[in-house]
């Protein structure tokens, strides 16, 4: 489990062989260590926080960031959101501190773009970093003083639709980043 504190982009962190808890407790210590306990983190010069709700902040930034969402159907036929592990995105965990401190210069994509918030049905700019060589992307939200930016997200693009999704936000970008 410590071995993962000691993994660096663009490696991966080992968590295949990690029991359940153990997984949780390695995850932890990386997010720990690059989000939760970095009061300097931030993404050009505005600091980056976590989205608010029902719970503590950090234990939802680190649900979204290590799970996704999935639809189940329950007995009566009934679906509702459910989030589980993914791996892909766990495994990548520590470059959500390296790619807001933008180590990474080259084939990065970082832009702007008004969309629908399915969720409150309203429309949301969300500013997005995009590591082409990786297809990884961090989803940020401007707060509304646009003074810092919430944390959203991030993610592999392993999904067959994921670069196509991408590519057509980035036809939508804004002239300038929010």
């Amino acid at each position: 489990m410590p071995l993962n504190l000691l993994k660096t982009y663009p490696q991966l962190l080992e968590m295949g062989h990690l029991e359940v808890h153990q997984r949780y407790q390695s995850l932890q210590g990386v997010f720990k260590r690059d989000i939760e306990d970095n009061s300097g983190l931030n993404f050009r010069s505005k600091t980056i926080r976590p989205i608010k709700g029902e719970e503590p902040a950090m234990v939802i930034l680190l649900r979204h960031l290590t799970t996704e969402e999935i639809e189940e159907v329950d007995e009566n036929g009934l679906k509702y959101p459910k989030r589980i592990f993914e791996m892909d995105r766990s495994q990548r965990l520590h470059w959500v501190r390296y790619h807001l401190e933008e180590k990474k210069k080259v084939n990065m994509e970082v832009f702007s773009v008004e969309e629908r918030d399915q969720k409150n049905r309203k429309d949301i700019i969300r500013t997005y970093i995009y590591d082409v060589d990786q297809k990884y992307i961090i989803v940020l939200d401007p707060q509304r003083t646009q003074q810092d930016y919430y944390l959203i997200t991030a993610y592999y693009l392993n999904k067959d639709y994921g670069e196509k999704k991408i590519k057509k936000l980035m036809k939508r970008r804004l002239p300038e980043l929010h």
